[in-house]
């Protein structure tokens, strides 16, 4: 017997304005009896790395260019999967210290899917999205480079 299909809706969003979690939970969930596990990851501007304080941090990213980008990184998940709904909202503009930045839902009959697609999606997002982040800190501003931790982390989801 095959099971029943189900739809995966898909949400993607980049915007300057800020995010609710349990809305956008809500709104992936409603009148959903499929779903067993959303997985959320919210990721959030912080104060400091590498003991020198942040006071701001700016994103830009290339409009169309990188929905684009995340769209096709949402149907890979799917296609690894069994995905029941995927939300993305990544903010774009100038950040304080405690502000929102991106978030990641994943919805699935069982937990393990959501988090994996979740940790995929985020992995994604840190490596490879087309979004460029500068840094005000107390010793200067400038451009944020790429760490080799996220590409390692990232890395895995290539290896056979």
């Amino acid at each position: 017997m095959t099971p029943p299909m189900t739809s995966c809706p898909v949400t993607i969003r980049i915007q300057e304005d800020d995010f609710d979690i349990a809305r956008e939970i809500a709104v992936l969930t409603e009148s959903r009896t499929d779903i067993g596990a959303v997985v959320s990851f919210s990721g959030i501007c912080r104060a400091d790395e590498d003991s020198s304080k942040i006071a701001a941090l700016t994103l830009e990213h290339y409009p169309d260019m990188a929905e684009e980008e995340i769209k096709r990184h949402v149907d890979e998940a799917i296609s690894r999967w069994p995905l029941n709904g995927v939300t993305v909202v990544h903010r774009v503009g100038r950040f304080m210290p405690g502000q929102n930045i991106v978030l990641v839902l994943t919805a699935s009959q069982h937990r393990r899917a959501a988090f994996e697609a979740a940790e995929f999606m985020m992995d994604y997002l840190k490596t490879s999205a087309p979004f460029w982040k500068k840094e005000e800190r107390d010793t200067g501003t400038g451009w944020v480079e790429a760490h080799a931790r996220d590409d390692e982390a990232a890395a895995r989801w290539t290896r056979s």
